[in-house]
């Protein structure tokens, strides 16, 4: 049996990439990895649907069992892949895709080199802050931080096999879907 594919997805906070992922999940098959988290969940979120949610002892536990694939800090918090369930789907010929910070995408790309890697880019920082904004889950202060590591992940977008930019979500599912079958094709 042919094996699946990972495609890891990365892009500043705010970008949309769960937006853009769980559109493109609804009309195209994949397994989307849940993360792990030690930060708090936000209004709505459930333990094990949207992230698995750990305090950081939990969480080191993990990393000393080799439970991650990767993990990595980001604004003082733990975010890791658990490795399990992708192992699994890839062997059963089902694509996975990864939803993480540029950190872990790349630790990914060492560890599984036919990992294929997509940055979403915002049309511009000015957009990204209105994004931001708009969502209304941080303060001012927060919302200045995550632009500022935004510039830096930004810096690594040249890292990826693909960029593309999320001027709006449509068109960003239509050229996600384009890379993903276009990679499905190859071998």
């Amino acid at each position: 049996m042919k094996k699946g594919k990972l495609f890891v997805i990365s892009g500043p906070s705010g970008v949309g990439k769960d937006t853009i992922v769980n559109e493109y999940l609804k009309e195209n098959d994949a397994h989307l990895s849940v993360s792990a988290t030690t930060r708090n969940p936000r209004e709505g979120e459930i333990h094990g649907i949207h992230y698995y949610f750990y305090t950081n002892e939990e969480f080191e536990d993990r990393i000393k069992k080799g439970d991650f694939l990767e993990y990595a800090t980001y604004n003082n918090c733990y975010y890791g892949t658990p490795k399990s369930k992708i192992e699994e789907k890839l062997n059963e010929g089902i694509n996975v895709i990864l939803v993480i910070e540029v950190q872990g995408a790349k630790k990914v790309k060492e560890l599984i080199k036919e990992s294929v890697l997509i940055f979403i880019l915002p049309p511009s920082i000015e957009e990204l802050e209105e994004r931001l904004k708009v969502r209304n889950l941080d303060s001012d202060e927060m919302i200045q931080n995550r632009l500022k590591i935004a510039e830096e992940e930004i810096k690594e977008a040249g890292f990826y096999d693909y960029v593309l930019v999320n001027k709006d979500v449509k068109g960003a599912v239509n050229k996600l879907k384009m890379i993903i079958d276009e990679e499905n094709e190859k071998d």
